[in-house]
């Protein structure tokens, strides 16, 4: 009842309050700079949620007069602070206990005041500085009642046919609980750390420390930080214009990379630091992107970029409408085309969002539809953003910038890059480009020629392969990180599997029919995945006496295909699971949630296709895990009667390393439940160790699939495993049984004498040469490190990770460990750029890849990739892809 008490007086104060202005409004001399001051005073007595629109319109010197600006510039910091004796009661509430007892010094004067809380400056007992963000006291019971009037007021208003169709009343309900929920300084500071760790190494941007133990719902405790207040940019030591370059990269990094982003970044939440940092304040209110809805704005820029119209109006109601399926038919999609058009191709060089949003809201509501919250508060954020950034520098070109981050977020090149770009390979290989043109005619290659979603604008095509090097058809050579995607483990051409090769070749090609190769393969396989294997750690599961077998396939989508119907034949059970980001293949099964597109919470995802035909059956019935999450287990052990198997990639290639603790308590977990472990080691088994990561961490799965290495450079797959298990791929003698219980494997070419005796050849030298793997584990290592130095050392945000022969390149700031936000914070333009670039250098790496070593590759090697490499990103900081110093491009050592 107090909570409608409170409503009903805010009411009347609404009620009361819009008179008096109306009334003011109405006499005296009508001038803007006068108007502005009296809503400049509504605004203030109506309280936090008025005064929130108060602080946009002071960052819009586009929209009002600079005049009637600056009449809401004080709503940043300067709004009035609680009473002494009002503010040390709301401390002892918040703290527990009195402020004396906390801290060493706390200055009762704020140091900024604004709608819901104001900040002081505290010291605590080791000397440390911190502020003290207080809640201010009734703002909670305000907020509460100053959204339920404004939800009743909506909802009268929308009876009027002129704005029902955009569901105001509606829109209201999903932003309240944002609005209202600033107030709750625990979840602020939740939000404020996860942005940090977003940030954590960017080379301009900082957020404030939080100090957990000493913060509560009514007080957060941070780092202090020095520095010019947001509304004063001239103090910030930088250029207005690459000031505001700064601000427009991270308020996008946010939004596009990130999906978590500051909804009210105007000045008073803003601190230019020393150095040219930017520091973020006030978290109270942060948007969301889901997975779906990066997609989906990425997707629409993209074809706005193309001036592909049709498409993008196909593309804007899926990423912006509400209710999307009302939207249809061509009076609809002509108007909204001609916005679109206006917008980005007529105006774009006076680019404003509030324009565009204004123009295509109106063609939603007259069409029976809204605009999404998510963009709504999205637009809100760009609103006062992109106010803010145009009052540091008038001038900038607010869609140059959007284009450019636009560009590093879609998996292609920019026709600037690509026509650079084109113009060297012309003069570097034009016999490359030739073939791939005569290629164009005739053949689809989605791995190479055409691959798929991301493809290759220069696709290396080779004459020879020898050792560590490549020689394309232009006679340039190479040395080469991409490993064939992993079987030349050994270097291209190894004498022993070359003449293994021909020996087989020249017996018959066989297959179809026993021979002994396959026999000896096999054999090799099992004593490697055994109970006797020669390496690794002593299994921990109570099953490891049991004798394995081995089933040869063609490959290792193959292999996985037939562990899951070994797996569904043997427990009686249909279901998968599998985890996010785990690529086993490219069949409908293997590619759920494999790569590039993910759905739902980070902590329990939701199944989605990464193709076009994939049936939408299988994937629905997919449960998707998140690697390295307890949750994971629990949701296993939820489903426990329904999984016939749990398949992982035990080392995931998109993190390059493996979290042994959890591959562990998976084994518990499933061997508990009567599920099915399955390790796909295609890309791992025998590069990591003589055998694969289960032997690192000291675990043996049920089944393991096999790839890559064991074809010696053929195709190849296996599947190895319990004997009990893999047998159920074994006649039983009994047709009927056969049909009834037993797994149908099949394949002409499988096990076929000359991928056999490729195989075989590279085995056999693995096993006796047992010093490979700690000379590879060394020199990963050493690469890793020299790659992560230089591009420190150029200031440019990179991640090289990588151990055992496997590592990758990102350009990131972040450090992420789920791979949905390593894909999220990729700068793909810059990735796909420093392929091209290492080219020039004499170094292939495959774009968007993992990078592999092998045991040809020489110190000499390694030195010249790790020069082409710093040499390849000085000459991209220079040609701007990375927000850094100028000064960062004079270091020495690239």
């Amino acid at each position: 009842m107090r909570g409608w008490g409170l409503a009903f007086v805010e009411a009347g104060r609404v009620l009361w309050w819009t008179v008096v202005l109306a009334v003011r409004f109405g006499v005296g001399r009508r001038d803007r700079v006068r108007s502005a001051r009296l809503l400049r005073a509504y605004l203030l007595r109506m309280g936090p949620l008025y005064i929130k629109a108060g602080q946009v319109l002071g960052t819009q010197s586009g929209l009002l007069p600079r005049d009637a600006v600056e009449e809401f510039r004080t709503f940043f910091a300067e709004l009035p602070p609680m009473r002494d004796r009002v503010l040390r009661r709301t401390l002892r509430r918040g703290l527990g206990r009195s402020p004396d007892e906390v801290f060493a010094a706390f200055d009762m004067r704020p140091v900024a005041a604004g709608s819901v809380a104001q900040v002081h400056r505290a010291r605590l007992d080791n000397g440390e500085t911190v502020a003290v963000k207080v809640v201010k006291a009734g703002v909670r019971g305000r907020l509460e009642a100053s959204s339920t009037v404004l939800g009743a007021l909506l909802a009268i208003v929308n009876v009027l046919p002129k704005v029902r169709g955009y569901d105001l009343p509606g829109h209201f309900r999903e932003l309240r609980p944002l609005l209202t929920g600033q107030c709750d300084m625990a979840g602020e500071g939740a939000r404020q750390q996860e942005v940090a760790a977003n940030f954590c190494n960017h080379p301009f941007v900082r957020v404030p420390r939080v100090h957990e133990e000493l913060s509560s719902r009514d007080v957060l405790v941070m780092d202090f930080v020095e520095g010019a207040p947001g509304h004063l940019p001239d103090e910030a030591g930088l250029p207005p214009n690459e000031l505001a370059a700064r601000m427009q990269d991270a308020f996008y990094c946010m939004v596009y990379f990130h999906g978590v982003f500051h909804v009210d970044p105007h000045p008073g939440n803003l601190v230019f630091a020393p150095g040219g940092l930017l520091v973020f304040l006030d978290f109270g209110l942060v948007g969301r992107l889901s997975e779906d809805d990066r997609w989906n704005l990425a997707s629409f820029y993209y074809a706005c970029i193309r001036k592909e119209w049709t498409t993008a109006v196909r593309r804007f109601t899926r990423a912006f409408a509400v209710r999307p399926e009302r939207l249809s038919g061509s009076a609809y999609e002509e108007e909204l085309g001609r916005i679109l058009r206006r917008h980005f191709e007529e105006e774009s060089s006076r680019w404003s969002t509030l324009a565009f949003l204004d123009d295509a809201i109106r063609v939603l509501g007259r069409h029976g539809s809204r605009i999404t919250t998510a963009f709504s508060v999205l637009a809100l954020s760009l609103l006062t953003g992109e106010g803010f950034i145009a009052k540091v520098d008038p001038d900038i070109d607010l869609w140059a910038t959007t284009r450019r981050f636009t560009d590093r977020f879609a998996p292609y090149l920019n026709d600037g890059l690509r026509d650079r770009l084109q113009q060297q390979m012309a003069e570097a290989a034009p016999r490359s480009l030739a073939l791939r043109k005569r290629a164009a005619r005739r053949l689809v290659a989605p791995t190479h020629f055409d691959r798929f979603v991301l493809p290759s604008a220069f696709p290396l095509v080779v004459d020879r392969a020898y050792g560590s090097k490549l020689r394309d058809v232009d006679g340039n050579e190479y040395i080469d990180l991409g490993g064939g995607f992993g079987p030349h483990i050994l270097g291209y051409a190894h004498p022993a599997v070359v003449a293994a090769i021909q020996d087989a070749a020249a017996r018959g090609a066989v297959n179809a029919v026993g021979h002994p190769g396959e026999v000896r393969l096999a054999e090799l396989i099992a004593e490697a995945f055994g109970p006797d294997h020669r390496g690794g750690t002593t299994p921990r599961t109570p099953r490891s006496d049991l004798e394995h077998r081995v089933l040869l396939a063609n490959s290792g989508t193959e292999a996985v295909q037939v562990a899951l119907r070994i797996a569904r034949a043997y427990t009686g059970r249909q279901r998968v699971a599998k985890f996010e980001g785990h690529y086993h293949g490219f069949s409908d099964q293997g590619l759920v949630s494999s790569w590039f597109r993910y759905r739902g919470d980070p902590r329990a995802p939701e199944p989605v296709g990464n193709s076009a035909g994939m049936q939408d059956a299988v994937v629905a019935e997919t449960l998707v895990l998140q690697y390295g999450e307890r949750g994971s287990l629990d949701r296993i052990a939820a489903h426990a009667d329904e999984l016939a198997c749990v398949i992982v990639e035990p080392m995931p290639s998109a993190l390059a390393d493996y979290d042994a603790e959890f591959l562990r308590a998976l084994s518990d977990v499933c061997g508990k439940a009567g599920i099915l472990v399955i390790y796909d080691e295609v890309v791992t088994g025998f590069r990591v160790a003589y055998g694969g990561v289960q032997h690192l961490v000291g675990t043996v799965p049920d089944l393991t699939c096999l790839g890559k290495i064991i074809g010696g450079g053929l195709p190849a797959g296996a599947v190895t495993g319990r004997a009990d298990v893999v047998d159920t791929a074994r006649t039983s003698g009994d047709p009927f049984h056969d049909v009834d219980g037993r797994a149908f494997a099949g394949g002409t070419m499988s096990g076929n004498s000359v991928t056999c005796a490729a195989g075989t050849a590279v085995l056999e030298q693995l096993r006796a040469w047992p010093d490979i793997y700690p000379g590879l584990r060394e020199r990963t290592s050493w690469l890793v490190a020299d790659l992560a130095a230089r591009a420190a050392d150029c200031g440019v945000p990179c991640q090289v990770r990588g151990r055992d022969s496997i590592f990758s390149i990102t350009f990131d700031h972040a450090t992420p460990s789920l791979v949905r936000d390593r894909l999220a914070g990729l700068d793909v333009t810059a990735t796909l750029a420093l392929a091209y670039h290492m080219r020039g250098h004499g170094v292939f790496l495959p774009e968007l890849h993992t990078l592999l070593l092998s045991a040809a590759h020489s110190d000499a090697d390694l030195e010249q990739v790790s020069e082409a490499f710093g040499k390849s990103v000085r000459e991209m900081a220079s040609a701007g892809f990375f927000s850094i110093s100028r000064e960062r491009l004079t270091g020495e050592r690239l």
